[in-house]
Order: structure tokens, then C-alpha cells, then sequence
């Protein structure tokens, strides 16, 4: 009996194809599972006439809104991962998605994410909002009928504050993962042994001169060497 591969949608910015090829690595090699680790890229989707959305002043990634796409992408059908191209992961995909629960339309890290900074990455602004960074990680039960209500024209335009807290679920279909699957540099506690299942640099990654000195940087620099290394070997 063969396996269908999980489907993993990556947020893609063009400023960070690095984080997102990086991220792709780290979760490949560690993974137990097939998996299909799958750009979600914003002029794709307006070239396919699928985001239409005007130009938003406080979305700082391509992919703020075009995440909430998964569902559709997917068929309404099964389970999916998104998570933000900053992600290093250095735990196995496979005992995060034998978290999954039928019973939840959307199974994510509850974070109470109050940040400090003001700007973030390269000088984009820090914004404070409930339910910040949920988003960031979600897995999505696709096929559940209240995601039904996730179609393009809603994603297109709901303002981000209805898309980014949910609010197209009732509370009790967010399902909650422990926070090892989305640790937030700079937020988090750390680990009190070994280190998360997954870092998350949401300030800002060594790929960016002004955030070289972070916590985990060096995994992620190492991951980024081995990445390297391997394509060329592919080349």
C-alpha cells in the first residue's frame, strides 16, 4: 500500500528564497513521512487569477494573505501544513501531523505572542494583534466543512484581522499543538533540554545582516551549509 506524500505549503517571499530553501531542507531530512514540500508563491496565484487583493501596507511577507489559500489549493480535501519560510526544523514532520484531531477544522500553537521590537526582518513594522502568530503554523483538516467558508473570495477580501485570528471558525474547531512546533525566537522559553521541534525566526533570520546573532542561528547556518553542499552534489 502506497502513501500519498503530506502536503506542506511553504509561505514564499522573494526576498527570502534562502529561509524558504532552507526550510524545505531542514523539514526533508528530518522527516519520517513522504512529504511534498510546496512553495506558496503570491504572483502565481495573481497569475492564475486567484489573488486579487490591492497592495497592503502592513502585510511585511507575499505571503500574509495568500496562506489561507491551503484549503482550496488542496480541494477542501484531507489534511495540510502551512508554515512561514522562517522555519528551521529539527524535529520530524511525522509526530506533528500524529497530532492531528478530526474533531478541529485548524490545529495550530496558541501563542499569547506580545513582541517587544519595533521593526522586524529588514525594517518592517512590528504589529501587536490577538492571536499573533497562530497563523504562522497551521495545520489545516481541509476536508472539514467549516473550512468550506475559506473560499478564494473570502481570503481575497476579509480584512487580515478576520483571516489571521480565524475568525471564519467557531473557538472550539482551533485545535492546540504544543509549542515546540513553532518556537518563537526572541518570545519562547527556552527548552529546559535539547531545543524546540521547530525554531521559528520571526524577527528576522541570519539571512538577514541585522539578524545574525540569534538564538539557534547557528543550526540554521549549519542547515543552510548542508543544504548548499547537497545541491551541489545534485548539480
Amino acid at each position: 500500500m502506497t502513501h500519498m506524500p503530506f502536503p506542506v505549503h511553504v509561505g514564499w517571499d522573494s526576498r527570502e528564497d534562502i529561509a524558504f530553501q532552507v526550510c524545505r531542507h531542514s523539514l526533508q531530512r528530518r522527516a519520517g513521512i513522504p512529504v511534498e514540500v510546496m512553495p506558496i508563491k503570491r504572483q502565481a496565484l495573481r497569475d492564475a487569477g486567484l489573488y486579487t487583493r490591492d497592495a497592503d501596507p502592513l502585510a511585511s511577507t507575499e505571503f500574509t494573505y495568500t496562506r489561507f489559500f491551503v484549503p482550496y489549493l488542496q480541494g477542501y480535501k484531507g489534511w495540510a501544513l502551512f508554515c512561514d519560510c522562517d522555519f528551521l526544523w529539527l524535529g520530524d514532520i511525522a509526530e506533528l501531523v500524529a497530532l492531528r484531531d478530526d474533531r478541529f477544522a485548524v490545529m495550530c500553537v496558541h501563542h499569547d505572542h506580545r513582541p517587544r521590537e519595533d521593526w522586524k526582518m529588514d525594517r518592517q513594522k512590528q504589529t501587536v494583534y490577538p492571536r499573533k502568530n497562530w497563523s504562522s503554523m497551521v495545520l489545516y483538516n481541509c476536508g472539514h466543512p467549516a473550512n468550506a467558508a475559506l473560499t478564494p473570495e473570502v481570503v481575497n477580501s476579509q480584512a487580515g484581522s478576520f483571516l489571521h485570528r480565524f475568525q471564519w471558525l467557531e473557538d472550539d474547531l482551533i485545535g492546540a499543538v504544543p509549542e515546540t512546533w513553532n518556537w518563537l525566537d526572541g518570545w519562547s522559553e527556552p527548552p529546559a533540554t535539547g531545543h524546540p521541534d521547530v525554531v521559528h525566526f520571526t524577527r528576522g533570520g541570519p539571512w538577514f545582516d541585522d539578524w545574525r546573532d540569534v538564538a539557534y542561528g547557528d543550526l540554521w547556518l549549519a542547515e543552510e551549509a548542508n543544504f548548499l553542499a547537497s545541491a551541489k552534489v545534485d548539480a
